[in-house]
């Protein structure tokens, strides 16, 4: 069984587990017979109260030709016993109903997490993280909250059936009657079903909105703090999540009024059905009473089940948004058959011949027509203002991106597809922002080769420039905190340094790696660098500095295109 697609109706919708679906099924259906068998009794044992067995007409007979036995202390002991069993067949429906809902979600939530961890790079790299990250968290959570109020809405139906053929047993004319009232109950809230729908779809949009506040905020305490703007940071802060509470109360609204209007209705059709019950149709009391207390089970039942119906309208938006996004980054997915392939060894040059890049809602290529050649074993200076394709440059030859047109090769043989995928775990990049992850020193090295022992480890370490590790509390082992904050900015670039040159790449590129650190660790990382030379090729994206005092060979970008490429006079170019 499967439920959700993605807007437009494309692409596969996640699998409900169905074992467990049907046997969630099972207890609905179990739950619901033993509620409407037991509410038939009360029957006969008004007929055994009130007068002969015959009392209640034919279904007292009926009942005991099945071998219900006609008297009050059996029936009161059946009755108990339906009571207990169907709280017990509740209970288990329940646990069932938590258990196919976490599967689901967990389910949705580890795919599109798949999906965006295998997603080709430059469509990755152009979405809103912050949206990624309140669609993974809020809008996921939003499914399992949505597949409740459906599961809860389904078992409902199947109690109310259970309650109708109940009420068709005693008086087919009467359930035919409350029947068709209850479907115009329901039918007459299709529009509010449609503001629901229309709610949960702006309720999305404001929880993107509070991620993203929350995460540029976040990010810039510094200098909110140094302009002295916290009041202007609380407001905005504020004033998106008043937003978002202006929507809840919104849909809140509609459910308390929808609410009142259903339990006044359905009191007044009761009463009209009654009635005509005892006026027209000439039922006794031992057929108006069990009625009376079937339908009054079932008046709030019918409010739960528009409840559900509602509450399940105001969150599909989020199963929509969710696959929407799965199906985008599934669509980009890269090549999974990179397994067999063997990476290039980079012993000569990487070439690029032609090369052109595009970036989606840019007017202008990223990268025009782009032929140079990058010398292996040399230490290469990628220069140029902001926006001249630098980066895209490093992309291309991390191998994150392939070119739009032209080729990119590694030795002469041109690098595209699950090659490329192989390629990538040749080369190690360092970017200006250094990245590590909460844990300790040596949880962040094994990202690089889970594998290392202690020796690797070190001289990493001491390649990278990066041996004060030792002397920190724990060495290898001292937390680093969140984002590594214990450490200083210059001591978290020679970790990060130290993880790249763990994994013994063949390619070694450095964005902007120093350009925000003091001289004394500018100096540390250059000279490790420097030690570098004639193991590994090493490209550095940079205007000046200590690293750039390194190159080798110096490429200049200007508006995606190469407009200097010259070895340095004083290294050996090999």
């Amino acid at each position: 069984m499967t439920i959700g697609r993605d807007k437009g109706g494309q692409g596969r919708a996640v699998a409900l587990p169905a074992g467990q679906a049907a046997g969630l099924a099972l207890l609905m259906l179990a739950s619901a017979l033993t509620e409407g068998f037991g509410l038939v009794l009360l029957v006969p044992m008004l007929s055994v109260v009130s007068g002969p067995a015959t009392a209640g007409g034919g279904l007292v007979e009926a009942l005991g030709r099945i071998g219900v036995p006609l008297a009050l202390g059996p029936l009161l002991g059946l009755f108990v016993v339906l009571v207990a069993l169907r709280g017990t067949i509740n209970h288990w429906r329940g646990m069932a109903a938590h258990r196919l809902e976490t599967a689901y979600v967990d389910a949705l939530r580890a795919r599109a997490w798949d999906a965006l961890l295998h997603c080709e790079w430059r469509v990755l790299s152009a979405m809103r993280q912050s949206d990624n990250a309140s669609l993974l968290i809020n809008n996921v959570d939003r499914v399992g909250l949505g597949l409740n109020q459906a599961i809860s809405g389904v078992a409902t139906m199947v109690t109310l059936g259970a309650i109708g053929l109940a009420a068709m047993a005693i008086s087919p004319a009467i359930a035919l009657g409350a029947g068709l009232g209850g479907l115009a109950v329901l039918l007459a809230y299709r529009g509010m079903r449609r503001r629901s729908t229309m709610l949960g779809e702006e309720l999305g949009r404001a929880y993107g909105e509070i991620h993203a506040n929350l995460a540029e905020s976040l990010g810039a305490l510094r200098v909110i703090k140094s302009f002295g703007r916290e009041e202007e940071a609380a407001r905005r802060g504020q004033a998106a999540i008043a937003g978002l509470r202006r929507l809840q109360y919104a849909f809140l609204r509609d459910m308390g009024l929808g609410q009142i209007a259903l339990q006044g209705g359905g009191a007044l059709l009761l009463a009209l059905l009654v009635r005509l019950a005892m006026a027209r149709w000439q039922a006794g009391p031992a057929q108006v009473l069990p009625l009376v207390a079937l339908f009054a089970r079932a008046l709030p039942l019918l409010g739960a089940l528009q409840q559900s119906w509602q509450n399940w309208a105001h969150e599909r938006p989020a199963l929509a948004e969710t696959m929407a996004l799965i199906h985008q980054a599934e669509a980009a997915r890269e090549p999974d058959d990179a397994a067999g392939v063997v990476a290039p060894r980079l012993e000569r040059a990487i070439t690029l011949a032609g090369v052109t890049v595009r970036h989606a809602g840019r007017g202008q290529p990223a990268l025009r027509d782009v032929s140079l050649t990058i010398p292996a074993r040399r230490i290469t200076l990628l220069s140029g203002p902001s926006g001249a394709g630098k980066s895209t440059l490093a992309d291309l030859l991390g191998g994150l991106i392939e070119p739009d047109e032209g080729t990119l090769a590694i030795d002469g043989a041109a690098l595209a597809d699950a090659g490329r995928r192989a390629w990538r775990g040749e080369v190690a990049y360092v970017q200006q922002e250094p990245v590590l992850f909460s844990g300790t020193v040596r949880g962040n090295l094994l990202w690089a080769d889970p594998s290392a022992g202690e020796d690797r480890l070190r001289e990493a370490l001491r390649a990278a420039s990066a041996l004060f590790v030792e002397a920190l509390p724990q060495g290898l082992d001292t937390p680093v905190g969140e984002g590594g904050r214990r450490l200083s900015g210059g001591e978290r670039q020679r970790v990060v340094l130290a993880r790249a040159l763990l994994r013994e790449p063949r390619l070694l590129i450095l964005d902007e790696a120093t350009s925000a650190l003091d001289a004394e660790n500018e100096a540390a990382i250059a000279g490790a660098i420097a030690g570098l030379r004639d193991r590994l090729t090493v490209v550095i994206i940079g205007h000046r500095g200590a690293l750039a005092d390194l190159a080798d060979h110096v490429v200049r970008l200007e508006a995606g295109q190469v407009v200097e490429g010259r070895m340095v006079e004083g290294h050996d170019a090999g």
